[in-house]
């Protein structure tokens, strides 16, 4: 497996494309492309990118991605202006099958269903990649932005999968203010769509999720009322009034999402030891106009469920990218393989602009791959999507590293 890597930070569409997959293909000394994988600021025009990195690969290769509020690589790490990213892939032995679904706006666990039975027929996957639209709509006066749900998508493609392989991912998204976002689908330029990647041959997936936050307190509350992604109740209480409480005003009512305050569900034991991977945290994308309720990123909370409130901690987030990383590395070279490209898939929250920290968390993923000259394109996404406790799971404010690795 060869891997080139691409950067650029330019206002023409078209222009950023042909650059970023001429200079992938010079970084990769690639010949016979078989891939590409390209994401692009919000900002940038997507069809005028997408064009220009086929007008150097050519029609036949299989173009996958989107919008991105940022990108990395082995020497940048962008989230300003127009900055865009491709990653081109060759190789003889690499298995691919590409599937799209339309229509996740309307329904999220239907358009999985239609995208697990493009692959239902597949049984020597070793991991399926999806790249799908964020946003399902913005905030208007009316409320905070709407977020397309992962646990019906993915529980939709799970149940027309044959195999119980992992799925990896990210749900895209453009800009901080929730606009419009675009998916790159193989051949052409989508919206509200979801593109799956089943990749199979000879190489071994590993991945490790970054955590970040900690209890603020302790205290359990159970969700009293809730409907879908709104919880209008914790307590028996207004939800809002507790949050309220938990900031000593009402000024977080205007985040949108809401800066260092989300909410978890401890998949472990309730009063054991803190350890990180066993929470699942969800951003609370904003307070409903009227103080009735908040919305969350995800709809998996419920009525009945006990949750923690969690501050994000920037110290603990570093610290976190710091020794995931470094086992990840350490357990694929324990095993005798090399690693051949790394894919960090980075909630936009950790950014340091975002997040208040003293330097970017992604230059510790950046410092480990080029210690051992591990090819790495990163993005910043709105959710991202791994396994976790066993389970496949949309997550926030995690980072995901996906490595490759082959046999020496």
């Amino acid at each position: 497996m060869k891997v080139g890597i691409g950067y650029a930070n330019e206002t023409d569409g078209m222009a950023s494309g042909r650059k970023v997959a001429e200079k992938a293909i010079r970084d990769g000394n690639i010949k016979n492309p078989c891939l590409v994988i390209a994401f692009a600021g919000g900002n940038l025009d997507h069809f005028g990118f997408f064009n220009g990195i086929k007008s150097i690969v050519g029609n036949d290769v299989p173009v996958i991605g989107g919008s991105a509020i940022g990108v990395i690589t082995n020497s940048e790490l962008a989230y300003e202006g127009h900055p865009s990213v491709a990653a081109i892939i060759e190789s003889d032995n690499l298995k691919i099958e590409l599937g799209v679904a339309g229509d996740l706006d309307k329904n999220e666990k239907k358009a999985g269903q239609w995208l697990g039975a493009k692959f239902s027929g597949t049984d020597a996957g070793k991991l399926l990649l999806i790249l799908y639209d964020s946003v399902k709509k913005g905030p208007t006066e009316k409320g905070p932005p709407v977020i397309n749900a992962s646990p019906p998508l993915i529980r939709g493609i799970e149940e027309k999968l044959k195999q119980n392989i992992p799925i990896l991912g990210a749900g895209v998204i453009g800009d901080y203010g929730f606009g419009v976002t675009h998916q790159f689908c193989g051949s052409y330029v989508g919206s509200q769509s979801v593109v799956g990647l089943m990749l199979g041959g000879d190489f071994t997936p590993y991945y490790r999720v970054m955590h970040g936050c900690i209890p603020k307190d302790g205290i359990y509350h159970r969700v009293t009322k809730a409907d879908g992604p709104v919880i209008y109740e914790m307590d028996g209480r207004p939800v809002v009034k507790i949050i309220d409480e938990q900031y000593g005003s009402s000024e977080w009512q205007k985040q949108n999402p809401v800066n260092r305050l989300t909410l978890a569900i401890n998949h472990s034991e309730k009063y054991g030891d803190f350890l990180e991977a066993d929470f699942v945290t969800r951003l609370i994308s904003g307070a409903l106009p009227d103080e009735k309720g908040i919305v969350l990123f995800e709809p998996d909370i419920r009525e009945g469920d006990e949750v923690l409130f969690m501050l994000r901690n920037g110290t603990m987030m570093i610290d976190s990218v710091k020794k995931n990383t470094v086992e990840l590395f350490d357990e694929i070279l324990s095993r005798g393989e090399k690693p051949a490209f790394g894919l960090y898939i980075d909630c936009a929250g950790r950014t340091s602009a975002y997040s208040e920290t003293l330097y970017e968390e992604a230059s510790e993923v950046q410092q480990i791959c080029n210690r051992y000259n591990v090819p790495l394109m990163g993005f910043y996404s709105g959710v991202e999507i791994a396994p976790v406790k066993g389970k496949n799971r949309g997550l926030d404010w995690t980072g995901v590293l996906l490595v490759l690795a082959q046999k020496y």
